[in-house]
């Protein structure tokens, strides 16, 4: 047996992307499900903030060989563990053979231990984001409906449709005003994702990219009160309409 790996990542920051990984992790956990939760923003992490946690140990720690990997796997409010990456390091900037192969190396060794491993990227599209992504199963997209959100969810789907031959990506639109808008969302990249990108790949001949619209998640004031506390939504407001929505799309995932 071994995990099954889902990158979230994101075309822009500030989409709620690592609050949302953190969340949907206590939502499988919440299942039964054995999930990690690595923080794959190797220079920028922010994980432990989100958590509230003060790890002394780090991913960096592994990769320098001052801790093992057991020492930095961390229990995370939520029933879901964690493994923590450092913050302001300039050497995980971009990714250099050995930080290429330190990855790989270490979710070989997570995998047989969990049910599912969600590497929460940076934002962007930096090889070391791209890598992590590639070390994926499944890649899911997180937007919003502003539009220079949509514009760089555009562009990271038409890199790893290109580059990594993927042909089915999951999006999540958060921070939704009405119900549907998710869809509609869906929808309109799907079009320019049709017309813009399935035409060149190889050839034309190739197969048709699928967004798969996992869920939407509305725009709720119980999602900033639980940031500013540094917990879990589905901890801190169980019943708003936010964390309702994180749950049916953790069940639809775990379906």
């Amino acid at each position: 047996m071994r995990a099954s790996i889902l990158a979230v990542t994101s075309g822009k920051g500030g989409v709620g992307k690592t609050f949302f990984s953190a969340n949907l992790a206590a939502a499988l956990a919440r299942r039964g499900e054995r999930v990690l939760v690595l923080d794959a923003d190797l220079g920028l992490a922010n994980l432990d903030v989100v958590l509230n946690l003060h790890p002394k140990i780090t991913l960096h720690d592994v990769f320098t060989g001052k801790a093992t990997l057991e020492e930095a796997i961390l229990p995370a409010p939520g029933g879901f563990s964690v493994l923590l990456a450092g913050s302001g390091l300039v050497e995980y900037s971009r990714l250099t053979p050995q930080v290429r192969e330190q990855l790989v190396e270490i979710i070989d060794k997570l995998a047989p231990r969990f049910d599912r491993i969600l590497l929460d990227t940076g934002a962007g599209i930096s090889d070391v984001v791209l890598h992590a992504i590639s070390l994926a199963d499944d890649v899911l997209v997180i937007a919003t409906p502003e539009p220079t959100s949509m514009t760089d969810a555009y562009a990271t789907i038409k890199l790893l449709a290109i580059q990594q031959g993927r042909r089915a990506i999951r999006l999540v639109v958060n921070q939704v005003s009405a119900t549907g808008e998710g869809r509609t969302i869906r929808n309109q990249l799907q079009l320019v994702v049709d017309r813009f990108v399935c035409p060149h790949l190889n050839g034309g001949n190739s197969a048709a990219v699928a967004l798969e619209l996992q869920g939407e998640i509305p725009t709720d004031p119980a999602v900033r009160a639980a940031v500013q506390k540094r917990s879990l939504l589905l901890e801190t407001a169980p019943g708003s309409p936010a964390a309702r929505a994180l749950v049916a799309i953790a069940t639809r995932m775990a379906g």
